[in-house]
């Protein structure tokens, strides 16, 4: 066990040089010029030689991309290109909307779907079978942001209503905070229920062709008993992997979910910057991103050994 983590700790500082150095060329290799598109709007400086030295894009890309890893190094991030504000200190300012947004996405995805799952499974070939497969297929059909903008638009154009768009933080109003944040979490984690419904029925039809299910039902345990103690902790392993596979759905998601629903957190700070050509912001949002679903990754790998105690990492 010890010897798993210590390679897979190991092998997350190559991934993260890999993710970064892609993503830095990717933003180099965009059409246009963010030195151009700041003093056209805004006339940051007198010349675009002045401005190009002043943010450092005269300098060769090797460069470029050496010192902005030996500022990440050292805990910098860098700073803006437009604002000249420290990333680390927008990061501090927006990460919990993203986290709170992330823990409620991943909640009602997991509740939605492993509860529909398991009644698909256990009324199998019943009317309540049917629904839940076609709820299944459904919510894997519809893109999160379609979903989105019909929740926006459609209260909006027959009932006059919009969500509220005025954030109020956690710690401020915790009810107010939740009436901001139940619809874009309802609409991300049904998106993302999907997956995990199809898994987990799949997962619980086998188990229920176990022997030591079948011992369950002849020793007359109440069917509760059999599918809560005995059934469902062995059905979760492909649900815990299915849900390590989304991570970064349910991390890049925010990006669209938190534009349409102009929510501040991390996903618009990166949509904004992405369309501002803010070369610092995407690499560093991406680095933080990356590093999360990596670590989130690796927990998720280790909860198999709790679900499954067979289970051994050599």
């Amino acid at each position: 066990m010890r010897e798993y983590l210590l390679k897979r700790v190991l092998l997350i500082v190559p991934t993260l040089f890999l993710v970064t150095l892609l993503v830095f060329l990717l933003m180099h290799m965009r059409s246009g010029d963010v030195v151009i598109q700041m003093l056209e709007g805004y006339a940051y400086a007198d010349t675009v030689e002045a401005l190009r030295r002043e943010l450092g894009l005269d300098k060769p890309l090797h460069e470029q991309y050496l010192a902005w890893m030996g500022g990440v190094l050292q805990g910098d991030l860098g700073r803006s290109l437009w604002t000249k504000e420290p990333i680390l200190v927008e990061f501090a300012r927006r990460f919990p909307v993203t986290l709170e947004l992330t823990l409620l996405t991943v909640i009602i995805s997991v509740t939605f779907g492993v509860g529909v799952g398991v009644l698909s499974a256990i009324r199998q070939e019943t009317w309540i079978d049917y629904i839940g497969r076609v709820v299944a297929i459904m919510a894997l059909a519809m893109p999160v942001f379609w979903l989105a903008i019909l929740v926006v638009v459609i209260p909006a154009i027959y009932w006059r209503w919009t969500p509220l768009w005025t954030y109020v933080t956690l710690t401020a109003d915790p009810l107010e905070n939740l009436k901001i944040m139940i619809f874009p979490a309802l609409v991300f984690g049904v998106s993302r229920a999907g997956p995990i419904m199809r898994i987990m029925r799949s997962s619980m039809l086998e188990v229920q062709r176990q022997d030591y299910i079948r011992t369950a039902w002849a020793k007359g345990l109440q069917e509760r008993t059999v599918v809560f103690k005995h059934a469902i902790k062995n059905a979760l392993i492909p649900v815990v992997s299915i849900i390590g596979l989304q991570i970064h759905f349910y991390l890049g998601g925010t990006v669209i979910i938190e534009s349409i629903f102009r929510l501040p957190g991390m996903g618009s700070f990166f949509f904004e910057a992405l369309i501002r050509r803010d070369f610092p912001v995407v690499q560093g949002v991406n680095l933080i991103v990356a590093t999360f679903a990596l670590l989130l990754n690796l927990v998720v790998d280790f909860s198999y050994a709790y679900l499954d105690p067979r289970i051994r990492y050599r």
